[in-house]
């Protein structure tokens, strides 16, 4: 009996070990939920604002669907370290799930004048509904963006030119033995020569249109938090004034009769990424302030006398410009203070589907690019083995910075929307800010030593959008 007892104990353990090393029992397959079943999961924690005890202590509809978005893109995709295709299986996952996701979005609706003809043949003007104009815009815009990284990635299943070192390869050129902050990052293995001309040409163009993708994601994300507004909390969190805000070093720089762009950021200490993060925090919080102050809605200014409006709108209009240069020479930074504010108490369900949505394709386009150029960088080493240090290919960071690039969003996505006028006076601005970075700002950017990843999903939590924290 003993004997009967401990070799059915083994035979237990035995079957519980092969479960556990991925091996599916018939039963667990049997009861594998459906598609419905998914979906009715998935909605119930949205409506219960991810409170699973339905006591009403759930996060907002915005909150929760950002939250979705976000935790979805992370197990789907999660870190990317290896340049190759999807598995279908995932591809599948993705594609049903964010279709679920953004269907929201199809009943998100605003009211517009329509002529209508009776059967009498009077024409009148009713109203009738139709998608709001920034989601009928932007969302197939991310659709097609989204399509291009997957497709980009498809295109590598039957590569047969670069391959990754394993953990267990001891062998010289096997050795995974990175020296750069990527250091939890497969080192690629490319044959002795390098790749083969067209292996290497098309790895540029994938690098070229991967970064047009990244490049208008992040221009849609910066469009929907400009449109957020800022919450009552952040800005109760302000102090007084701007010189409080920049400090006197930075206030003084800013507010000189001559002001150079080029000069300021010589005289920043831009070393880290926590220190770029810190200046992006001050610039926005003086440029909350001051516009406050010119549209009268803080009547607790205590040097308004001193300061006149003309010049406080300079100020505003400099550290506009300061914050254009910021984005554009490292577009890897984590969110600032000012944009998780605003993620975390948006109520627009809208706003935060696109801001969400369009976040996830900017992070998985830049680590698609540097996949992209570690691959480039170890082509370039075995081209030239004699060199100690090969140039690296340009990063993306670098790339950003050329305003004028040879292809352009409208050339992959065939999308020419009308501009709204009411945003005229927005775009003007900006195109006048561009043209003062092209004529005063060098695009390379400065060096900066971190040990991290640039990814927004970890800045957010991991797997998270900024939440309430219990």
């Amino acid at each position: 009996m003993i004997l009967e007892t401990n070799n059915n104990s083994m035979a237990g353990s035995k079957s519980r070990l092969a479960n556990d090393s991925g091996v599916t029992s018939p039963r667990n397959q049997k009861n594998k939920p459906s598609d419905m079943e998914l979906m009715k999961e998935k909605f119930a924690k949205l409506l219960l604002g991810e409170d699973m005890s339905g006591g009403g202590k759930g996060v907002s509809s915005a909150l929760a669907l950002s939250n979705a978005i976000t935790n979805l893109a992370a197990s789907v995709f999660g870190e990317m370290k290896r340049l190759e295709p999807m598995p279908a299986e995932r591809k599948a996952k993705w594609k049903k799930e964010i279709g679920w996701l953004l269907s929201v979005t199809d009943h998100i609706v605003e009211f517009v004048p329509c002529k209508q003809t009776s059967k009498d043949g009077t024409n009148m003007e009713v109203m009738v509904t139709k998608q709001r104009s920034d989601l009928q815009m932007n969302i197939p815009a991310l659709r097609k963006l989204d399509a291009m990284l997957i497709d980009c990635l498809d295109g590598l299943a039957d590569q047969s030119e670069f391959s990754y070192v394993s953990k267990d390869d001891e062998s010289p050129d096997g050795k995974n033995s990175r020296e750069d902050d990527k250091w939890w990052i497969p080192t690629p293995k490319v044959p002795l020569n390098g790749l083969s001309d067209p292996m290497r040409k098309w790895l540029q163009f994938q690098k070229d249109s991967v970064n047009q993708v990244h490049k208008a994601a992040m221009a849609i994300n910066a469009q929907v938090l400009s449109e957020m507004e800022i919450p009552e909390s952040y800005i109760e969190s302000l102090p007084k004034n701007g010189r409080a805000s920049l400090g006197d070093s930075i206030y003084k720089s800013i507010t000189e009769e001559y002001f150079d762009p080029d000069y300021f950021f010589t005289t920043m200490d831009m070393s880290s990424e926590h220190k770029i993060l810190d200046l992006k925090d001050r610039i926005e919080a003086s440029v909350v302030i001051w516009r406050r102050k010119m549209n009268a809605k803080d009547g607790k200014s205590s040097w308004g006398i001193a300061v006149s409006f003309e010049k406080r709108e300079i100020f505003e209009e400099r550290a506009e410009v300061i914050l254009l240069i910021l984005k554009q020479r490292f577009p890897g930074i984590p969110q600032s203070t000012l944009d998780i504010s605003k993620i975390q108490y948006n109520r627009d369900v809208g706003q935060a589907i696109l801001e969400s949505y369009s976040r996830i394709i900017e992070s998985r386009a830049f680590t698609i690019m540097s996949r992209i150029e570690d691959i480039l960088q170890a082509d370039a080493m075995a081209r030239n083995p004699s060199n100690g240090e090969v140039k690296r290919p340009l990063s993306d960071k670098e790339e950003v910075g050329k305003l004028n690039s040879a292809m352009t969003l409208l050339d992959f996505i065939g999308w020419t929307p009308d501009q709204e006028d009411n945003n005229t006076k927005k775009d003007l601005k900006k195109e006048d800010a561009t043209k003062y970075v092209d004529t005063k700002i060098p695009c390379k950017p400065h060096n900066i030593v971190t040990n991290k990843r640039f990814s927004y999903l970890e800045n957010l939590g991991m797997c998270r959008s900024p939440t309430a924290r219990h």
